[in-house]
Order: structure tokens, then C-alpha cells, then sequence
């Protein structure tokens, strides 16, 4: 019977290596389950006729975790205040580093994530992904809409130049005009009886705080039932989406690979 060789002293470094990225991982698998969670989202079956139309979804989520960095930076040296909102804006294309870049990343990436929202939510019309069990995804990609709009609407004023004044006089008269309930909500986007500096403090928390927030959490409803409920077929598809995946090697190792029940043991 051949003797089996030892191994070189590279292959032993590389199996330490190895050992000392796993321990990480595989001591939060086991007390967490995340690593299981991400690999199972990240891995899980879709129908094998899927295009290009169905990664929308996950452009939008791109163009908006964009938005959200980007408007992180910005909100380090904006000022939102009449006499220094202007000129924030000014100092932050002149003179921070990359500033121009971040700033127009911010405002054009605005457009696109609007844009991005309407293709993916007319694929899942065209492609029947709103009727059942999904009509609660597509209520809630709805609202996603709607805050997008809403996030876009409260960010025009925050530069608080003639074209942004302007343009939010004109939006806020226009929700004005709304049955019922349009005097209460043009009376409370305007923070008073006409904008003022109220008024941009006012947008400038709800583009900060209150919007990304909601939109934060109903992305998360979101994507727990598309991993739920699984990918919609395409119409022409006679494979169905959300099936069970098949059973794995037990010879796999447990941890990352194989991730263990919660309370499980490291080994078997």
C-alpha cells in the first residue's frame, strides 16, 4: 500500500491560513446563523429562464444603498440652514476632496434610482408577479414608490437655490390641492403658512431620517418575501420558482459550508 506523502511546508501555510479565516466565520455561524442565512439567499433555486429583465430589483437596491452612502458623505458638511445651505453646497463641489464627484453621484443617482423603481415594477406587471401569493410584495413595492418619490421630492429643496425654491413652491401646491386632507399636508411640508427656514429643516429631516428609514425597513419586508415566496416565473417558464434545493454531501464541512442547527455541535 503506497505511503501517502507529507505535506510541503506551503501546503501546511495554507491550511493555517485557511483554519484562521474559517474560526471567524464558522464562531459566528454557530452562534448566529448568518452565515447559513446569506448563503442560502445568495444560493437558492430560481427558474433557469431568467434574463437580464429580472435583475432590476437588484439594480434598484444598488442605486439606492448608492444613494444612502453617498448621502451619508454629503450630510457630513451640508448645513441646513437658509444662510449656510447655499454655500455648503458650493464647498462641498469646490473645495472637499472629491466633493463634485459624491455630489454628482448623489443627484444623478436620484433620477436613476427613480427610473430603476418604474422598469422593475412594470416587469412584474408584465410578468404577472403581483397576483397571488405576492400581492403583499407588490403593496409594499408600492409604498417602496412612493417613498423613493418622496425622498426625491425633499431633497430638490435642500441646495436652496432660486431653482429649488421655486419648483418646491410649486410641489407643495400642488399636493395642496388635494381633497380633504391637501391644506393639512401643504401646511405641514411648509412648516408654517409659506417656506422659510422651517420648511428646509423640516425636508432636510425627512430626507435624513424619516423616509430612508421607512424605505430601509420596507426593503427588508421586502426581500424576506421574495426569499419566502421565491422568484416569479417568467411567463413563458414551465419550471416553477421556490422549490426545495437538494440535499447536500454530508461529507461537506460544517460551518460555512454546511452551517449547523443553532446549539448544534462544531463537529460531527
Amino acid at each position: 500500500m503506497a505511503s501517502r506523502r507529507p505535506p510541503t511546508r506551503a501546503e501546511i501555510r495554507r491550511q493555517r491560513m485557511q483554519a484562521a479565516i474559517d474560526f471567524p466565520i464558522d464562531w459566528l455561524e454557530e452562534r448566529s446563523g448568518l452565515i447559513g442565512g446569506i448563503r442560502y439567499f445568495l444560493f437558492r433555486k430560481v427558474p433557469s429562464d431568467t434574463n437580464w429583465m429580472q435583475t432590476l430589483g437588484s439594480a434598484t437596491l444598488t442605486a439606492f444603498l448608492v444613494q444612502a452612502i453617498t448621502g451619508v458623505i454629503l450630510a457630513m458638511f451640508y448645513r441646513p440652514t437658509p444662510g449656510e445651505a447655499y454655500s455648503s453646497i458650493q464647498n462641498i463641489t469646490d473645495n472637499v476632496t472629491l466633493g463634485w464627484l459624491v455630489r454628482g453621484m448623489h443627484k444623478w443617482g436620484a433620477s436613476v434610482f427613480i427610473i430603476l423603481m418604474f422598469l422593475h415594477m412594470g416587469r412584474v406587471f408584465l410578468f404577472g408577479a403581483y397576483k397571488y401569493p405576492r400581492e403583499l410584495n407588490w403593496i409594499i413595492g408600492v409604498l417602496l414608490l412612493l417613498m423613493g418619490m418622496m425622498e426625491g421630492f425633499t431633497g430638490y429643496l435642500l441646495p436652496w437655490d432660486q431653482t429649488a425654491y421655486w419648483a418646491s413652491v410649486v410641489g407643495i401646491n400642488l399636493n395642496g390641492t388635494a381633497p380633504f386632507l391637501g391644506p393639512w399636508l401643504a401646511q405641514f411640508l411648509r412648516s408654517g403658512q409659506e417656506i422659510s427656514g422651517d420648511t428646509l429643516t423640516r425636508f432636510y429631516s425627512l430626507h435624513m431620517l424619516l423616509i430612508p428609514g421607512a424605505i430601509f425597513a420596507l426593503i427588508g419586508l421586502h426581500l424576506y418575501l421574495v426569499i419566502r415566496l421565491g422568484v416569479s416565473s417568467p411567463p413563458w417558464s414551465k419550471e416553477a420558482a421556490g422549490r426545495e434545493r437538494d440535499p447536500e454531501p454530508n461529507d461537506l464541512r460544517v460551518g460555512l459550508t454546511r452551517p449547523v442547527a443553532r446549539g448544534g455541535g462544531g463537529s460531527e
